[in-house]
Protein backbone atom coordinates (compact mmCIF):
# COMPACT_ATOMS: atom_id res chain seq x y z
CA UNK A 1 0.00 0.00 0.00
CA UNK A 2 1.33 3.41 -0.95
CA UNK A 3 0.10 6.81 0.16
CA UNK A 4 -0.88 9.60 -2.23
CA UNK A 5 1.17 12.06 -0.25
CA UNK A 6 4.42 10.26 -1.06
CA UNK A 7 6.92 11.74 -3.49
CA UNK A 8 6.18 9.49 -6.50
CA UNK A 9 3.85 10.57 -9.27
CA UNK A 10 1.43 8.88 -11.64
CA UNK A 11 1.37 7.42 -15.14
CA UNK A 12 -1.24 8.87 -17.49
CA UNK A 13 -2.11 6.27 -20.11
CA UNK A 14 -3.52 8.79 -22.59
CA UNK A 15 -5.06 7.67 -25.87
CA UNK A 16 -2.62 5.21 -27.43
CA UNK A 17 0.83 3.65 -27.21
CA UNK A 18 1.28 3.93 -30.98
CA UNK A 19 3.75 6.72 -31.77
CA UNK A 20 1.92 7.93 -34.90
CA UNK A 21 -1.38 8.16 -33.03
CA UNK A 22 0.35 10.05 -30.24
CA UNK A 23 1.64 12.64 -32.72
CA UNK A 24 -1.83 12.87 -34.31
CA UNK A 25 -3.42 13.37 -30.89
CA UNK A 26 -0.89 16.09 -30.03
CA UNK A 27 -1.56 17.94 -33.30
CA UNK A 28 -5.35 17.73 -32.94
CA UNK A 29 -5.20 18.91 -29.34
CA UNK A 30 -2.81 21.73 -30.31
CA UNK A 31 -5.16 23.00 -33.05
CA UNK A 32 -8.14 22.74 -30.69
CA UNK A 33 -6.27 24.55 -27.92
CA UNK A 34 -5.22 27.38 -30.23
CA UNK A 35 -8.80 27.78 -31.46
CA UNK A 36 -10.07 27.94 -27.87
CA UNK A 37 -7.30 30.38 -26.96
CA UNK A 38 -8.01 32.72 -29.87
CA UNK A 39 -11.80 32.53 -29.55
CA UNK A 40 -11.96 33.20 -25.82
CA UNK A 41 -9.33 35.94 -25.96
CA UNK A 42 -11.34 37.63 -28.72
CA UNK A 43 -14.49 37.60 -26.58
CA UNK A 44 -12.59 38.97 -23.58
CA UNK A 45 -11.05 41.70 -25.74
CA UNK A 46 -14.29 42.65 -27.51
CA UNK A 47 -16.41 42.79 -24.35
CA UNK A 48 -13.72 44.92 -22.69
CA UNK A 49 -13.05 47.41 -25.49
CA UNK A 50 -16.55 47.93 -26.90
CA UNK A 51 -18.58 50.16 -24.57
CA UNK A 52 -21.84 48.91 -26.16
CA UNK A 53 -21.14 45.49 -24.63
CA UNK A 54 -20.69 46.83 -21.11
CA UNK A 55 -23.88 45.18 -19.87
CA UNK A 56 -24.40 42.37 -17.31
CA UNK A 57 -24.91 39.71 -19.99
CA UNK A 58 -21.56 40.43 -21.67
CA UNK A 59 -19.86 40.99 -18.32
CA UNK A 60 -20.77 37.42 -17.34
CA UNK A 61 -19.84 36.18 -20.82
CA UNK A 62 -16.37 37.72 -20.39
CA UNK A 63 -15.87 35.80 -17.16
CA UNK A 64 -17.18 32.61 -18.77
CA UNK A 65 -14.56 33.02 -21.51
CA UNK A 66 -11.88 33.60 -18.88
CA UNK A 67 -12.98 30.42 -17.08
CA UNK A 68 -12.97 28.48 -20.36
CA UNK A 69 -9.50 29.75 -21.17
CA UNK A 70 -8.15 28.63 -17.80
CA UNK A 71 -10.16 25.39 -17.81
CA UNK A 72 -8.77 24.06 -21.09
CA UNK A 73 -5.25 25.20 -20.12
CA UNK A 74 -5.31 22.93 -17.06
CA UNK A 75 -5.36 19.65 -19.01
CA UNK A 76 -4.64 20.08 -22.72
CA UNK A 77 -1.07 21.53 -22.73
CA UNK A 78 0.11 18.79 -20.34
CA UNK A 79 -1.48 16.13 -22.56
CA UNK A 80 0.15 17.61 -25.69
CA UNK A 81 3.57 17.62 -23.99
CA UNK A 82 3.15 14.02 -22.80
CA UNK A 83 2.23 12.83 -26.30
CA UNK A 84 5.09 14.66 -27.99
CA UNK A 85 7.63 13.36 -25.47
CA UNK A 86 6.10 9.87 -25.42
CA UNK A 87 6.06 10.08 -21.64
CA UNK A 88 2.85 9.88 -19.59
CA UNK A 89 4.49 10.60 -16.23
CA UNK A 90 3.04 13.39 -14.10
CA UNK A 91 4.49 14.35 -10.75
CA UNK A 92 2.46 14.40 -7.55
CA UNK A 93 2.64 18.20 -7.34
CA UNK A 94 1.43 18.61 -10.93
CA UNK A 95 -1.42 16.18 -10.31
CA UNK A 96 -2.50 18.01 -7.15
CA UNK A 97 -2.54 21.35 -8.97
CA UNK A 98 -4.36 19.82 -11.93
CA UNK A 99 -7.10 18.32 -9.73
CA UNK A 100 -7.51 21.56 -7.77
CA UNK A 101 -7.78 23.87 -10.77
CA UNK A 102 -9.89 21.39 -12.76
CA UNK A 103 -12.52 21.03 -10.01
CA UNK A 104 -12.38 24.73 -9.08
CA UNK A 105 -12.84 25.96 -12.65
CA UNK A 106 -15.51 23.36 -13.50
CA UNK A 107 -17.49 24.34 -10.39
CA UNK A 108 -17.10 28.02 -11.22
CA UNK A 109 -18.31 27.37 -14.75
CA UNK A 110 -21.49 25.70 -13.51
CA UNK A 111 -22.05 28.64 -11.15
CA UNK A 112 -21.49 31.32 -13.82
CA UNK A 113 -23.85 29.51 -16.21
CA UNK A 114 -26.50 29.57 -13.48
CA UNK A 115 -25.95 33.29 -12.93
CA UNK A 116 -26.20 33.90 -16.68
CA UNK A 117 -29.52 32.08 -16.88
CA UNK A 118 -30.86 34.20 -14.02
CA UNK A 119 -29.65 37.34 -15.81
CA UNK A 120 -31.62 36.33 -18.92
CA UNK A 121 -34.68 35.54 -16.81
CA UNK A 122 -34.66 38.98 -15.19
CA UNK A 123 -33.99 40.74 -18.52
CA UNK A 124 -36.90 39.04 -20.29
CA UNK A 125 -39.46 38.37 -17.54
CA UNK A 126 -38.83 41.43 -15.34
CA UNK A 127 -37.44 44.08 -17.72
CA UNK A 128 -38.61 47.04 -15.62
CA UNK A 129 -36.64 45.80 -12.61
CA UNK A 130 -33.58 44.66 -14.61
CA UNK A 131 -31.34 47.66 -13.96
CA UNK A 132 -32.22 47.60 -10.26
CA UNK A 133 -31.64 43.87 -9.77
CA UNK A 134 -28.62 43.46 -12.06
CA UNK A 135 -26.79 46.65 -11.13
CA UNK A 136 -22.97 46.70 -11.44
CA UNK A 137 -22.51 46.19 -7.70
CA UNK A 138 -24.65 43.03 -7.72
CA UNK A 139 -22.90 41.71 -10.84
CA UNK A 140 -19.46 42.14 -9.27
CA UNK A 141 -20.60 40.39 -6.11
CA UNK A 142 -22.07 37.53 -8.17
CA UNK A 143 -18.80 37.02 -10.06
CA UNK A 144 -16.74 37.14 -6.85
CA UNK A 145 -19.07 34.53 -5.32
CA UNK A 146 -18.63 32.33 -8.42
CA UNK A 147 -14.82 32.36 -8.16
CA UNK A 148 -14.83 31.83 -4.37
CA UNK A 149 -17.31 28.93 -4.59
CA UNK A 150 -15.18 27.27 -7.27
CA UNK A 151 -12.01 27.70 -5.23
CA UNK A 152 -13.60 26.20 -2.11
CA UNK A 153 -14.92 23.23 -4.10
CA UNK A 154 -11.49 22.61 -5.63
CA UNK A 155 -9.77 22.88 -2.23
CA UNK A 156 -12.13 20.41 -0.51
CA UNK A 157 -11.97 17.85 -3.34
CA UNK A 158 -8.18 18.07 -3.53
CA UNK A 159 -7.67 17.81 0.22
CA UNK A 160 -9.95 14.78 0.55
CA UNK A 161 -8.76 13.05 -2.62
CA UNK A 162 -5.05 13.28 -1.80
CA UNK A 163 -5.51 12.14 1.79
CA UNK A 164 -6.50 8.67 0.56
CA UNK A 165 -4.23 5.63 0.49
CA UNK A 166 -3.57 3.64 -2.66
CA UNK A 167 -4.18 -0.07 -3.01
CA UNK A 168 -3.15 -0.37 -6.64
CA UNK A 169 -0.68 0.74 -9.27
CA UNK A 170 -0.30 4.47 -9.94
CA UNK A 171 -1.76 4.20 -13.43
CA UNK A 172 -4.54 6.60 -14.47
CA UNK A 173 -6.48 5.58 -17.57
CA UNK A 174 -6.99 9.15 -18.74
CA UNK A 175 -5.02 11.98 -20.33
CA UNK A 176 -5.21 14.02 -17.09
CA UNK A 177 -5.61 13.45 -13.34
CA UNK A 178 -9.32 12.66 -13.42
CA UNK A 179 -10.93 12.26 -9.97
CA UNK A 180 -13.18 9.27 -10.86
CA UNK A 181 -10.18 7.45 -12.33
CA UNK A 182 -8.05 8.26 -9.28
CA UNK A 183 -10.71 6.88 -6.93
CA UNK A 184 -10.23 3.49 -8.57
CA UNK A 185 -6.70 3.46 -7.15
CA UNK A 186 -7.86 4.17 -3.59
CA UNK A 187 -8.54 1.55 -0.93
CA UNK A 188 -12.27 0.80 -0.90
CA UNK A 189 -12.52 1.35 2.86
CA UNK A 190 -11.13 4.90 2.70
CA UNK A 191 -12.84 6.81 -0.10
CA UNK A 192 -16.15 7.25 1.69
CA UNK A 193 -15.18 10.89 2.46
CA UNK A 194 -14.55 11.63 -1.22
CA UNK A 195 -17.87 10.01 -2.13
CA UNK A 196 -19.60 12.26 0.42
CA UNK A 197 -17.89 15.35 -1.04
CA UNK A 198 -18.71 14.23 -4.59
CA UNK A 199 -22.35 13.66 -3.57
CA UNK A 200 -22.54 17.18 -2.13
CA UNK A 201 -20.97 18.69 -5.27
CA UNK A 202 -23.32 16.68 -7.50
CA UNK A 203 -26.32 17.82 -5.48
CA UNK A 204 -25.20 21.43 -5.80
CA UNK A 205 -24.75 21.02 -9.56
CA UNK A 206 -28.21 19.44 -9.76
CA UNK A 207 -29.70 22.43 -7.91
CA UNK A 208 -27.96 24.74 -10.40
CA UNK A 209 -29.39 22.69 -13.27
CA UNK A 210 -32.91 22.88 -11.81
CA UNK A 211 -32.51 26.67 -11.42
CA UNK A 212 -31.41 26.98 -15.04
CA UNK A 213 -34.30 24.82 -16.28
CA UNK A 214 -36.87 26.81 -14.27
CA UNK A 215 -35.41 30.08 -15.57
CA UNK A 216 -35.73 28.94 -19.17
CA UNK A 217 -39.22 27.53 -18.69
CA UNK A 218 -40.32 31.01 -17.59
CA UNK A 219 -38.28 32.67 -20.33
CA UNK A 220 -39.78 30.57 -23.13
CA UNK A 221 -43.31 30.99 -21.79
CA UNK A 222 -42.76 34.76 -21.83
CA UNK A 223 -41.16 34.69 -25.30
CA UNK A 224 -44.08 32.80 -26.83
CA UNK A 225 -46.36 35.65 -25.75
CA UNK A 226 -44.32 38.24 -27.67
CA UNK A 227 -46.42 39.23 -30.72
CA UNK A 228 -43.46 40.32 -32.84
CA UNK A 229 -41.58 37.58 -34.70
CA UNK A 230 -38.50 39.83 -34.73
CA UNK A 231 -38.68 40.16 -30.95
CA UNK A 232 -38.90 36.42 -30.48
CA UNK A 233 -35.94 35.89 -32.79
CA UNK A 234 -33.83 38.40 -30.89
CA UNK A 235 -34.57 36.71 -27.56
CA UNK A 236 -33.92 33.22 -28.91
CA UNK A 237 -30.60 34.37 -30.40
CA UNK A 238 -29.33 35.25 -26.91
CA UNK A 239 -30.95 32.40 -24.95
CA UNK A 240 -30.54 29.32 -27.15
CA UNK A 241 -26.72 29.45 -27.28
CA UNK A 242 -26.58 29.62 -23.48
CA UNK A 243 -29.03 26.70 -23.17
CA UNK A 244 -26.96 24.64 -25.62
CA UNK A 245 -23.74 25.30 -23.67
CA UNK A 246 -25.37 24.37 -20.34
CA UNK A 247 -26.94 21.18 -21.69
CA UNK A 248 -23.78 20.00 -23.43
CA UNK A 249 -21.43 20.69 -20.53
CA UNK A 250 -23.59 19.31 -17.70
CA UNK A 251 -24.83 16.23 -19.57
CA UNK A 252 -21.32 15.12 -20.59
CA UNK A 253 -19.84 15.81 -17.14
CA UNK A 254 -22.79 14.22 -15.36
CA UNK A 255 -22.60 11.05 -17.44
CA UNK A 256 -18.88 10.69 -16.77
CA UNK A 257 -19.06 11.30 -13.01
CA UNK A 258 -22.29 9.42 -12.22
CA UNK A 259 -21.95 6.25 -14.26
CA UNK A 260 -20.67 3.07 -12.54
CA UNK A 261 -16.84 2.84 -12.55
CA UNK A 262 -15.00 0.20 -14.59
CA UNK A 263 -11.58 -1.29 -13.95
CA UNK A 264 -10.31 -0.98 -17.51
CA UNK A 265 -9.77 1.83 -19.95
CA UNK A 266 -12.43 2.33 -22.61
CA UNK A 267 -12.87 4.59 -25.60
CA UNK A 268 -16.08 5.89 -23.99
CA UNK A 269 -14.15 7.18 -20.95
CA UNK A 270 -11.84 9.20 -23.18
CA UNK A 271 -14.65 10.38 -25.45
CA UNK A 272 -16.81 11.76 -22.65
CA UNK A 273 -13.82 13.34 -20.93
CA UNK A 274 -13.13 15.24 -24.18
CA UNK A 275 -16.80 16.24 -24.34
CA UNK A 276 -16.61 18.14 -21.05
CA UNK A 277 -12.94 19.20 -20.92
CA UNK A 278 -12.00 20.19 -24.47
CA UNK A 279 -15.07 20.78 -26.62
CA UNK A 280 -17.07 23.28 -24.48
CA UNK A 281 -14.22 25.82 -24.10
CA UNK A 282 -13.61 25.58 -27.85
CA UNK A 283 -17.24 25.82 -28.95
CA UNK A 284 -18.43 28.48 -26.50
CA UNK A 285 -16.92 31.46 -28.40
CA UNK A 286 -18.45 30.19 -31.65
CA UNK A 287 -21.85 29.44 -30.09
CA UNK A 288 -22.12 32.80 -28.35
CA UNK A 289 -20.93 34.80 -31.35
CA UNK A 290 -22.58 33.01 -34.25
CA UNK A 291 -26.16 34.20 -33.64
CA UNK A 292 -25.37 37.37 -31.71
CA UNK A 293 -25.46 40.40 -33.98
CA UNK A 294 -23.99 42.70 -31.33
CA UNK A 295 -20.97 40.41 -30.91
CA UNK A 296 -20.45 40.12 -34.66
CA UNK A 297 -20.69 43.88 -35.10
CA UNK A 298 -18.24 44.46 -32.26
CA UNK A 299 -15.84 41.91 -33.74
CA UNK A 300 -15.93 43.64 -37.13
CA UNK A 301 -15.31 46.97 -35.44
CA UNK A 302 -12.33 45.69 -33.42
CA UNK A 303 -10.77 44.04 -36.47
CA UNK A 304 -11.37 47.00 -38.80
CA UNK A 305 -8.47 49.14 -40.00
CA UNK A 306 -10.09 52.32 -38.67
CA UNK A 307 -10.29 50.87 -35.17
CA UNK A 308 -6.66 49.76 -35.30
CA UNK A 309 -5.63 53.26 -36.40
CA UNK A 310 -7.59 54.88 -33.57
CA UNK A 311 -6.06 52.53 -31.00
CA UNK A 312 -2.59 53.22 -32.39
CA UNK A 313 -3.07 56.99 -32.19
CA UNK A 314 -4.43 56.66 -28.66
CA UNK A 315 -1.40 54.63 -27.55
CA UNK A 316 0.97 57.15 -29.13
CA UNK A 317 -0.78 59.98 -27.27
CA UNK A 318 -0.44 58.08 -24.00
CA UNK A 319 3.28 57.51 -24.62
CA UNK A 320 3.86 61.25 -25.10
CA UNK A 321 2.28 62.10 -21.74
Amino acid sequence: MANLTSTSGFLLMGFSDDRKLQILHALLFLVTYLLALIGNLLIITITTLDYRLHSPMYYFLKHLSLLDLCFISVTVPQSIANSLMNNGYISLGQCILQVFFFIALASSEVAILTVMSYDRYVAICQPLKYETIMDPHACRHAVIAVWIAGGLSGFVHTAVNFSLSLCGERVIHQFFCDVPQMLKLACSSEFINEIAVAAFTTSTAFICLISIVLSYVRIFSAVLRIPSAEGRTKVFSTCLPHLFVVTFFLSAAGFEFLRPPSNSQSAMDLMFSIFYTVIPPTLNPIVYSLRNEAMKAALRKVLSKEEFSQRKMYLKALCKL
